[in-house]
């Protein structure tokens, strides 16, 4: 069988736990995130985090929506080129500020220090060091999502299940349900890159979260198990090939389909 699978999505989340920025086209980089995803991550309590030498933390170090689903109801946008994110809270602008800067940190950080209260363990801080990604996972990795896999959760959960409750970077279509799964140990070309899949993605209790509202209004790992006999949705994938993706370009897989 032969896929005719395309990239219909791509999306990039600056800020660790915030919401999600769609890219129409973006340049992929050997060993590299899609530029900028995780830059940043607020802390929650003090995370041993050493911005002279950073590591991988548990996410449970952060602000994320495992256990803060008040941050779906925040709309966030990050400028590259001036390094201002700017938040909104229904409609309305609430915060900005240049997170290269100090004052700008301590802006954001006032903002969640007071929209975040008693789910707080001490003051929350914005952490950043250059050319570290606050993922999920040690390595620099881009994260798929199979739409036709989302379907088949949505039916099986019986009520619509938004993509974006996986924050995904990239969101193929065209492929069969569950085929992402076999393609793990193998490589793909999407546009003009070249990934290799590495590890199926496990699921949390943050994909219980809408995305949308911000309630927790199902339980996905839980219908993963029941209905698959897993909690998976989606994998990672590092970057072997540079080059320049877009929305529509063609995904192609080194294996044939087995399904």
């Amino acid at each position: 069988m032969t896929d005719h699978a395309r990239l219909a999505a791509i999306y990039r989340y600056p800020v660790k736990g915030l919401s999600a920025e769609a890219l129409c086209g973006t340049r992929l980089t050997s060993g590299a995130t899609i530029a900028a995803d995780r830059r940043y991550a607020i802390e929650n309590g003090p995370s041993g985090f050493d911005p002279a030498a950073p590591s991988y933390l548990p996410k449970i170090r952060f602000l994320m929506l495992m256990k803060n689903e008040c941050l779906a109801r925040l709309e966030t946008r990050y400028d590259e080129a001036t390094h201002v994110l700017t938040v909104r809270h229904d409609g309305a602008a609430v915060a900005h500020g240049d997170l290269s800067l100090p004052q700008g940190r301590a802006a954001i950080e006032r903002f969640f220090a007071e929209f975040c209260v008693g789910e707080l363990r001490a003051p929350p801080r914005v952490l950043e060091a250059p050319g570290h990604s606050f993922s999920d996972v040690a390595h620099k990795v881009v994260s798929i999502i199979n739409l036709a896999s989302v379907q088949e959760i949505e039916k099986a959960a019986g009520a619509p299940v938004h993509p974006l409750r996986f924050r995904a970077n990239l969101h193929v279509t065209g492929w069969p349900a569950w085929r992402e799964f076999a393609l793990v140990g193998h490589e793909i070309v999407v546009g003009a890159a070249r990934l290799k899949v590495v590890k199926r993605i496990e699921r949390c209790a943050a994909t219980n979260v809408d995305p949308l509202t911000g309630i927790r209004d199902l339980a996905i790992p839980r219908t993963l198990a029941q209905a698959f006999g897993h909690t998976d949705c989606g994998v990672y994938a590092t970057v072997v090939g540079e080059g320049e993706i877009a929305v529509g370009d063609p995904v192609r897989a080194d294996q044939p389909a087995t399904s």
